[in-house]
This record gives C-alpha cells, sequence and structure tokens, in this order.
C-alpha cells in the first residue's frame, strides 16, 4: 500500500544495533527507508547496518552528548540528502532500589533514556521543517505505566519520554512533524535476558499475566514502526501505544 512506502525516506535509529531498535530497523528497510543505525558499538552497529540492505548505514556517536548529536544528524544529512524519521530508542537501565541508587547513576539513565531523546530530536528538527515534515518516534516502557521498586530511574526517564513526546507533537505539529511513543511490553532481549537473572520468577510472571501467551520478540515492532513513520499515520500525533501482547490491560 502507497500509505505504507518509505521509499525514498531517511531514518535514524539510536540504539539500532540490537534488540527493539534492530526489530525497528528492520521494518523500515523492508518498507523502503534508508536506515542510519546509531550506537556506540562501532563493530555491532556495521554489523546490524549491513544486514538491512545497501541504503542502511552505522555511525557511532554518544546521543547524550550535544555535539556528537549534532555531528551525528549534520553527517545523516550530507550523506542521505534528508531526514524523515526519527527513532529514539537508545536506553539503559540500573535495577536497584531508590535507596541503594547513586546520584551517578540516576544522571547516567537519564541522561541515556530521556535527554538523547530530546537532543537527538531538537536536532533534527530543522531538517524535518525543511523537508516538509517528518516523524518521531520515541521508545517509552510500561514502567511509565506501572511502578516497581527496582526501576526508579528508568520509570522516571520513561514517564519523562511520555511527557516530551506530548510536548514535542504540539510543538511542531505545525512543522508537519508527528510525534508519538510506543510502550514496549516484556520483550526478550539482552536487557530483560538479565532482568530474569536478576529477578525471581520474573519468566514465570509475564507469560502467566500477557495474554498473548508469550514474550514479545524484537520484530513484533516492524509493524508499529512503519505505521508511525509512514504517511498512514499523518494525523496521528501525541499518542502513546502499547506493544505488549496484552500485558498492561490483564489484570
Amino acid at each position: 500500500m502507497d500509505q505504507f512506502d518509505l521509499s525514498g525516506r531517511v531514518a535514524i535509529v539510536t540504539g539500532g544495533n540490537g534488540g527493539i531498535g534492530l526489530g525497528m530497523a528492520r521494518g523500515l528497510a523492508r518498507a523502503g527507508a534508508a536506515v542510519a543505525v546509531v550506537g556506540r558499538n562501532r563493530e555491532k552497529s556495521r554489523e546490524a547496518a549491513s544486514s538491512l540492505g545497501e541504503r542502511a548505514f552505522s555511525l557511532e556517536a554518544d546521543v547524550t552528548r550535544t555535539s556528537e548529536v549534532e555531528a551525528m544528524v549534520a553527517e545523516v544529512a550530507e550523506r542521505a540528502g534528508r531526514i524523515d524519521i526519527l527513532v529514539n530508542n537508545a536506553g539503559i537501565n540500573v535495577r536497584k532500589r531508590p535507596e541503594d541508587l547513586a546520584e551517578s547513576e540516576w544522571r547516567s539513565v537519564l541522561d541515556t533514556n530521556l535527554t538523547s531523546a530530546f537532543l537527538c530530536s531538537k536536532a533534527c528538527h530543522p531538517h524535518m521543517r525543511a523537508a516538509g515534515g517528518g516523524k518521531i518516534l520515541n521508545n517509552g516502557s510500561m514502567m511509565s505505566l506501572f511502578g516497581a521498586p527496582w526501576t526508579p530511574a528508568y520509570a522516571s526517564s520513561k514517564g519523562g519520554i511520555v511527557q516530551l513526546t506530548k510536548s514535542l507533537a504540539t510543538a511542531w505539529a505545525e512543522d508537519h512533524i508527528q510525534v508519538n511513543c510506543f510502550l514496549p511490553g516484556w520483550i526478550d532481549t539482552d536487557l530483560t535476558r538479565r532482568a530474569r537473572e536478576q529477578v525471581p520468577e520474573l519468566h514465570e510472571r509475564v507469560l502467566a499475566r500477557t495474554p498473548a501467551g508469550r514474550w514479545g520478540e524484537i520484530d513484533d515492532f516492524q509493524g508499529i514502526a512503519v505505521f508511525l513513520a509512514s504517511r498512514a499515520s499523518d494525523f496521528v500525533t501525541g499518542a502513546v501505544i502499547t506493544v505488549d501482547g496484552g500485558f498492561s490491560v490483564s489484570g
């Protein structure tokens, strides 16, 4: 369908070299977009980009640093000629109770998960405006809906992502830029594998509460990526969409 065709579009996916980011990058590439995979692990990013086809390429950047973000965005624009889509996916977690969390750990999580999304969005905005519009997709979390004793920094950053999404959506609607947020459920990634090691019986509890009866897979994010990055979502902005197999609506 033409509404979902991303041919000629250029996308940046931060943290796109693995996990949910790679799943979204696959969807964008298969829909025709050129994809810039951005990460701090140069070799991992190169491997991810090579798996996406000849129009994909990788860049190394620390997206918590303004100078590196601005340089990365400028390089994408120079190499690809435009920027149409930004997926703010870079993220980390430190699983500790609040009384055990160091200030440095708090700041690291907030900077990586939230500040990076602000910096990347701000840097991409003039390019999208010049192109006549754009799409920004922010990776939130179910932890923006629920509380958990071992995610104070992570949950705070993801709650901030939801509100940042709404602020950007209202600020940039006049520039024809749609900004939306997706909330992943329990997805089988390196991060959640570590969580299963650290949190007793997490695997069993997730399966028991998820109506779909399974953990999510990274390729479950191909569809939502294409929808939110394409013309099909031109009248959707400021939305917060769960991708969780029904976990958040199950009692």
